[in-house]
């Protein structure tokens, strides 16, 4: 290596030099086969500026790297952070930067040895396999830094035994060490002492450590940006715990779990993000090696292990990352410690929440763990993983608290079990009593796993991520994301084929076989006698009406059973207008098509001229990119708005008990089943009914302190052995005012959700509010189990009543079980469509899961009553919503007297919320701008254009968001003859190139970026 002057260390104006270069052996130098080496130090005094988002970097979080390329060569200078993450990734939401959508679509495969005999050619066809599948992968503006590349095999033993000789320590046989896979900061100190502080750990727990190991690695053909966040890797050996009656990986599971937050504490790292420490893998059987890396990089990265020719393996599974909409990162590199996942988990955050309730019943009694030391391994999700890594952390701890491998993914990713009329009733009852369990991780997925002992891949319920396969006769088993990735001899191949939807093929290495998927499900769903634990413990609607007398299951009824006349001050007072009445009889006449259209045309609620819902600051988000969206009615056997609600069991244990939920066949109940939930008493389980309004005279303030009020009454109740929450507006008047029955439910879902007894309870909802199908979407989105919406209910009954609804064909009208019947069946029906286009195919992995976007809610809002759900735009606060809950209540009890058959009284008022009306809501499509428009295209008026023109760009700044954006102008112009030509541009509108252009920007975001007067002209 060149000699690197004194002098040069210093920056520039920076009279401070370093300290004497420290030893090599404590990791300063990394050299590579390319001879590349880099020595660092820290500085100070001094401020840079980092390339990312313009923020700056604090004088003691900066380090410098001298580096050369090998003999000869001048070395050049690096400014690094001294603390320097892993990634590039801002630890907080920047601008409209939010890491929890992050998610990315992949490649995967395997090769398997069955016999499990290591050998060289299963990491050389890996290896292999992973180049092949580079363009599943994707890189950067550099084309040599990938987004993420990697490899996971079974310990490779005589290759250890080597090179820790050469170390001066001895490994003991396999299965009796364990080898740790860390990625470590850049700064010295830092580095000693996560290490000092992962030692300590182990030693208290039992565990030797025999060693460390600095792992070669060659980066001289990375790429700027992952140099610039690439960590000290190393490798630690250790040996069980004999204090410990837990097997050797749920040791290894503990010691990860624990000496994380011992490290985070010691080096000062935020909670559930880490910033240059990682644990890639830490286990007896396998171990990761993975980077920000394109897949040709990975064996050249990591030539010293990977290129030997002793570093042999049975199985070999890998990974090629293609971070679609994330940014690429050194610690989100694949295979995880469990999983390789190509696809997108849409219903993450619900997953996450609701895997965060479960924390406070988990006891894991296999890992052998006191309650206060079970709570020292939570977050069982860090905030920071992606889709994948929470995947990843859910499952490993399904494993590692006593579940096989394979029974975990089924539970995780279950077939599409609930309409298949051909499948084996013992499976079904399998599926169903996972149900009661846990929600479906749902999205499109192909999911390949290991544990050492046993390797597989399943796919999605839908099977929209491709899988192939082949087994040969020499023993051998292939599974990769395309076919072609590794060369057989076609006479060598016994079996090929292809993964079906919520297929598993599973390789299992104890008894060197290839388990046949029929098989596998049929010997776990005979394990026990699930169909007779469901028989007994599951109950149904029908068995809690049937246990009240019908004498108490009648509620008072809203109107009456003649035409109404006089003050609709209800319907008035939660918003309901002649439109939305409307509505509910499209919805019940036309199967929620009409509903969806209409919604679909409404205004944001923060441009309302009129006081509205907080329904309306939402808008459904939707599957974009990779992600399909499915078929509601085509594809109906994948889907169910079937779901268990009701008090969970400990996730980690089988027990009969687990199974008592009540099954809905819907979200929607009627007001009889309501009333007879509110009275029930059975089998164990009680209602308790909080209810949801605050005195008019307590004013805006009100509002927050009543949903501190409702928190702290779910809480109480919970303690006193409720089963069931009741979240009831029933009790409004004249002198009362009704909470927005969404703020109730987040507020209280959300609640209990960080006090980890949200799985306690059920959570329903009875409310005059909701009517919509966008309405009880975001009941169930934000947590709601079920909803009554007893006004919408007694509003079609008056719709019969007033002559609105068509008797039948013999004269007879409707029966009310009818009528609620059909209203119920079209709401179920709209509700799916919305699932659907977000490629969510289950109402139990919709609920909670929180697919919405908020638009023109304030901070406070978002963080009491739907933390997680982005809001880029500030807007109303609980006193501007309080505010409008109080002026719908004044509008419905007038202080002023109404003289009688005045309009006011005798009709809803009608604000024109779908149809144009003089002093009503605004329309983009207003009859002044038509007819303008219609003036110019008869006559060829320019005049009359620009009038429409000017017209629609007013109407559109108080119609859209979007109409409030401006174009900022560059203070220098680019001269022409640096602009392509436009001969040469329009050579490129093919349609792959605008398709990828409507996949990036969105096709209902077009018109932001069209000019629409020259765009199709060119």
């Amino acid at each position: 290596m060149a000699a690197v002057p004194e002098t040069a260390f210093r920056i520039q104006n920076n009279p401070v030099r370093f300290l004497p270069i420290a030893n090599h052996t404590k990791g300063v130098y990394r050299g590579g086969r390319a001879g590349r080496c880099s020595l660092v130090r820290r500085t100070h005094g001094i401020s840079l500026e980092s390339k990312f988002m313009g923020e700056k970097m604090r004088a003691c979080e900066r380090a410098q790297l001298w580096w050369t390329d090998g003999p000869g060569r001048s070395p050049r200078l690096r400014v690094v952070s001294a603390t320097m993450s892993l990634s590039q990734v801002p630890e907080k939401p920047l601008g409209l930067y939010d890491a929890s959508f992050d998610k990315d679509s992949c490649g995967v495969g395997f090769v398997a040895e069955l016999s499990g005999e290591c050998k060289r050619e299963t990491v050389a066809d890996a290896l292999e396999m992973l180049v092949r599948m580079s363009h599943r992968g994707a890189c950067g503006c550099e084309v040599n830094t990938g987004d993420g590349a990697g490899i996971l095999v079974a310990l490779p033993h005589d290759f250890y035994k080597e090179v820790t000789k050469e170390l001066g320590f001895d490994l003991p046989l396999p299965g009796q060490y364990a080898v740790g896979m860390f990625f470590l900061p850049t700064d010295t100190g830092r580095r000693e002492e996560s290490k000092t502080v992962f030692a300590k750990v182990a030693e208290s727990l039992g565990h030797e450590v025999l060693g460390w190991r600095h792992v070669p690695t060659d980066n001289s053909d990375l790429g700027k940006s992952a140099l610039q966040t690439e960590p000290i890797i190393e490798q630690v050996f250790l040996t069980p715990s004999l204090r410990s009656h837990a097997d050797f990986e749920q040791q290894m599971y503990i010691l990860r779990r624990l000496s994380m937050v011992a490290i985070r504490a010691a080096l000062n790292l935020q909670h559930g993000g880490v910033r240059d420490f990682y644990i890639c893998s830490l286990s007896a059987r396998t171990v990761v090696y993975k980077g920000q890396l394109k897949p040709a990089q990975l064996k050249n990265y990591y030539n010293a292990d990977l290129g030997d020719e002793r570093f042999t393996s049975y199985m070999a599974l890998i990974h090629s990352r293609f971070s679609t909409n994330t940014f690429p990162s050194w610690d989100r590199a694949q295979p995880m410690r469990i999983l390789g996942h190509n696809g997108e988990i849409n219903t993450l955050r619900g997953n996450v929440n609701w895997m965060k309730a479960r924390e406070g019943l988990l006891k894991c009694s296999n890992l052998g763990l006191s309650k206060g030391e079970m709570k020292k391994l939570l977050p069982i999700v860090d905030a920071s993983s992606s889709d994948s890594g929470a995947f990843d952390g859910v499952l490993e701890l399904l494993v590692r608290a006593g579940r096989d491998l394979p029974e975990a993914v089924m539970m995780m990713i279950p077939e599409a079990w609930q309409n298949d009329q051909n499948m084996d009733p013992d499976r079904k009852a399998l599926y169903e009593y996972f149900s009661a369990l846990m929600e479906p991780w749902d999205g499109p997925a192909l999911i390949s796993f290991t544990d050492g002992r046993y390797l597989g891949a399943t796919l999605d319920r839908n099977g929209l991520r491709p899988g192939r396969f082949y087994i040969t006769h020499s023993g051998r088993v292939i599974m990769a994301s395309e076919v072609g990735v590794v060369d057989i001899p076609p006479e060598d191949i016994s079996v090929k084929g292809r993964l079906n939807p919520g297929m598993m093929l599973l390789v299992d290495f104890e008894n060197h076989t290839v388990v046949d998927d029929e098989a596998l499900k049929k010997q776990y769903s005979l394990a026990r006698p699930y169909e007779e634990w469901l028989r007994r413990q599951k109950i149904t609607l029908k068995d809690i009406v049937d246990s009240v007398p019908e004498t108490e299951r009648l509620a008072p009824s809203v109107y009456g059973t003649v035409p109404a006349d006089g003050h609709d001050d209800t319907m008035e007072n939660m918003g309901i207008q002649w439109n939305l009445w409307r509505c509910c009889y499209f919805l019940w006449q036309r199967m929620a098509q009409k509903l969806l259209v209409l919604w679909a045309m409404m205004l944001p609620g923060y441009y309302v001229r009129q006081e509205k819902l907080t329904f309306e600051y939402f808008k459904q988000m939707f599957a974009q990119v990779t992600n399909p969206p499915i078929d509601p009615i085509r594809e109906k056997i994948v889907t169910s708005m079937e779901c268990m609600i009701g008090p969970e069991g400990d996730l980690t244990e089988t027990t009969e008990q687990q199974c008592h939920r009540l099954a809905l066949q819907g979200p929607f109940l009627s007001i009889e089943e309501m009333e007879a939930i509110k009275k029930m008493n059975y089998r164990g389980w009680r209602s308790k009914m909080l209810n949801i309004t605050y005195p008019k005279k307590l004013g805006r303030k009100g509002l927050e302190d009543t949903l501190n009020r409702i928190c702290s009454e779910a809480c109480k109740a919970i303690s006193e052995g409720y089963t069931t929450l009741v979240l009831s507006d029933r009790g409004f008047s004249s002198d009362t005012v009704a909470v927005s029955s969404l703020l109730a439910v987040g507020a209280v879902h959300q609640h209990l959700v960080s006090t980890h007894e949200r799985t306690r309870v059920s959570l329903i909802v009875e409310s005059a509010e909701p009517r919509e199908v966008h309405h009880f979407c975001t009941l169930v989105g934000f947590g709601a189990d079920a909803i009554c919406p007893y006004l919408a209910i007694e509003a079609i009954w008056r719709l019969q009543i007033d002559g609105k609804i068509p008797p039948k064909e013999n004269g007879e009208l409707h029966s009310r079980e009818e009528l609620i019947h059909k209203y119920f069946k079209a709401s179920n029906d709209g509700v799916m469509k919305v699932l659907a286009k977000m490629g969510i195919s289950t109402l139990a992995s919709y609920k909670g899961a929180q697919i919405f976007e908020a638009l023109g809610l304030s901070t406070e809002v978002i963080e009491k009553c739907f933390k997680g759900t982005p809001s880029r735009v500030e807007g109303a606060t609980f006193e501007i919503l309080a505010g409008d809950s109080i002026c719908l209540h004044d509008f419905a009890f007038p202080k002023r007297s109404l003289p009688p058959g005045s309009a006011e009284i005798a009709a809803l008022p009608n604000p024109g919320d779908y149809h144009w009306r003089k002093g009503g809501e605004l329309h983009l499509n207003d009859p002044l701008a038509i007819a303008k428009l219609q003036e110019a295209a008869r006559q060829n008026s320019t005049a009359a254009y620009k009038e429409y023109s000017k017209l629609v760009q007013e109407l559109n700044k108080n119609c859209n968001l979007r109409g409030l954006l401006k174009f900022k102008d560059n203070e220098a112009n680019i001269p022409l003859e640096d602009v392509e030509p436009a001969l040469e541009i329009v050579k490129r509108f093919c349609t792959g190139g605008n398709e990828l252009w409507f996949n990036i920007f969105g096709n209902t975001y077009y018109s932001c970026y069209c000019d629409e007067q020259t765009w199709w002209k060119i």
